[in-house]
């Protein structure tokens, strides 16, 4: 099995993609809206197929990107029945199978931090994804969206604690760099739910907390209960993307070479080379102009920040070090022509080999 945990420093968050090898039909667990890029070009890099994407809860931190998903994969989305969201695809209930390929996932409920809490249990229960249930030597909040102490203490002790001692357990959330657990663990050292510790205390700790509401809950919760889907003005800013960037697993945003064929007149194409290149054995595409690398953080202070930019190279790795340095210096329409000039003469189109000076910019 395929298996990545991923994670969104902002928010502290993690999301966890699972894939059957054989099948490549994949399943993603609490997706973060602002890691979607990230995430869409890992899904397409290790050429997976997204079936699923799964949330624990509706989220108070940070919005799911769970229609986003639906939207460029046509993914299906899962969620608690108790959650209260509208657009599901699927509502899970206790006992209830999520498939990808030959695996699954089987659903618990473990309400408590929120009244629609699930766990989500590998077939083989080697894991479990507990939300924000049962986090790493601690356990979710219970302030708020109908969570209750008592029904988190019997979750994680009925639901969670009754798994294999080497289930190994993957939360929603960490915010002192831990990465998993195990069941064995939380039972030994867990400080609120471990142990001897009895629901009363658990009740008298949780209750005593003192903690101000997340920052983002006014945003997260509305937008997590329609599944993530963007607003009016969101979907707008969406529909007019200057061009088809997508961003690889490596943070680099790149255009395909068919789409600037067809839009070359209608971006500002640099070529960051050398000179002996430019005008070497792949040539340069006509209209280009030469800035080789060293030279591009030096010309940028006269440069329009709102002109459509993409940069090439021999093989696209030169040019999307470039391109991070534009975005760096706050360009937001820039993208690397994925592949260069290799893909580019690969294609057969026509390039240039005349002599050009470098550009003035």
């Amino acid at each position: 099995m395929i298996f990545r945990q991923l994670f969104d420093a902002k928010a502290s968050a993690y999301s966890y993609l699972l894939a059957d090898e054989a099948t490549r039909e994949a399943v993603l667990i609490d997706a973060v809206y602002e890691q979607f890029q990230r995430d869409a070009a890992l899904i397409d890099e290790l050429g997976l197929a997204l079936r699923f994407t799964l949330d624990t809860h509706v989220h108070a931190d940070h919005v799911t990107a769970a229609w986003l998903f639906r939207h460029r994969c046509g993914s299906r989305i899962a969620i608690g029945r108790h959650a209260g969201t509208t657009g599901h695809d699927l509502l899970l209930d206790e006992g209830d199978r999520v498939p990808f390929g030959t695996r699954w996932l089987t659903v618990r409920a473990t309400p408590g931090h929120t009244g629609g809490c699930l766990t989500y249990v590998m077939d083989d229960q080697s894991m479990a994804f507990t939300g924000d249930a049962l986090l790493i030597r601690g356990a979710g909040r219970t302030d708020f969206q109908d969570g209750d102490p008592r029904a988190l203490f019997a979750s994680v002790r009925q639901r969670i604690f009754t798994l294999p001692d080497h289930t190994l357990l993957y939360p929603a959330h960490d915010y002192a760099g831990r990465t998993g657990t195990s069941v064995a663990e939380e039972k030994t050292f867990n400080p609120r739910l471990g142990g001897t510790r009895s629901e009363g205390d658990f009740v008298g700790f949780m209750s005593n907390l003192d903690l101000p509401p997340p920052q983002r809950m006014a945003i997260a919760v509305p937008a997590n209960l329609r599944v993530g889907e963007p607003s009016g003005d969101a979907l707008s800013a969406m529909a007019s993307s200057w061009a088809p960037v997508a961003r690889t697993y490596a943070g680099v945003p790149e255009v395909p070479l068919a789409w600037l064929v067809e839009h070359r007149r209608e971006v500002r194409l640099v070529d960051v080379r050398e000179p002996a290149e430019f005008d070497g054995e792949l040539g340069h595409i006509e209209g280009a102009e030469l800035l080789p690398l060293g030279g591009l953080r030096g010309a940028l202070a006269a440069w329009d920040r709102g002109a459509s930019l993409v940069v090439v190279c021999r093989s696209g790795a030169r040019s999307a070090q470039a391109a991070l340095i534009l975005e760096a210096a706050g360009f937001s329409r820039v993208a690397n022509l994925s592949g260069g000039m290799i893909a580019w003469r690969g294609a057969g189109l026509p390039v240039i080999h005349s002599q050009v000076g470098a550009a003035s910019l």
